[in-house]
């Protein structure tokens, strides 16, 4: 379900939940029973390594092959099958295209709802009630918090998840990464492009 906008602050703070969750790892550590610098490196793998290496296979042959991105955005499930990237949390994915008009942003207004088999695990700030909240009412600002500022005449497009459909932002290639293969395009589209909170070759 999209909405569109013309104009977020995603609060670092914690959800309840995350609270407990980060309660109950001091303790586990605090008792020896895990290593913190181990349970990190797990994290760091699932959040950033397989699960965003996915979805940036995927957009990264659809920036460079016209053909395979309009079979995507036509019938994204039957690419990600080919590439057995379904699965949990992937069971239903709309693929939305920015352009020099639209930059589309996606959000899960009702809970966290996410593409796990693309983009890994979820970051803390996408299930937060603030960054919920904040990015349909002034999509633009929110961007400009996480470091993107765009042009007025783009039009800003939130996409809300639900339970039934998630979304997998297309982002625009930077003139600067024209010459790029898809191996080093894979390496510079992060999870939160494949979101819409950063542009290709951004740090974030």
């Amino acid at each position: 379900m999209p909405h569109d906008a013309d104009n977020h602050s995603h609060s670092l703070l914690p959800s309840d939940p995350e609270l407990k969750v980060k309660a109950l790892e001091t303790v586990l550590v605090k008792q020896g029973l895990i290593d913190p610098a181990a349970l990190d490196e797990i994290i760091d793998t699932y959040q950033n390594k397989i699960g965003p290496k996915n979805g940036a296979t995927i957009v990264a042959k659809a920036l460079l092959d016209k053909n395979f991105k309009d079979a995507l955005i036509d019938d994204p499930m039957q690419i990600l099958e080919q590439y057995g990237f379904l699965g949990r949390q992937g069971e239903h994915i709309k693929v939305v295209e920015n352009t020099q008009k639209v930059h589309n942003i996606v959000v899960c207004t009702l809970c966290s709802c996410y593409p796990w088999p693309l983009l890994g695990i979820p970051p803390t700030w996408y299930k937060s009630d603030e960054y919920r909240s904040r990015v349909v009412r002034e999509p633009r600002k929110c961007l400009s918090e996480f470091g993107v500022t765009l042009p007025k005449n783009i039009k800003v497009r939130v996409w809300d998840s639900t339970a039934e459909i998630r979304y997998l932002v297309l982002p625009m290639l930077p003139h600067e990464f024209k010459d790029f293969d898809e191996e080093q395009l894979v390496e510079i589209i992060s999870r939160d492009a494949m979101i819409g909170t950063a542009l290709i070759g951004s740090s974030a």
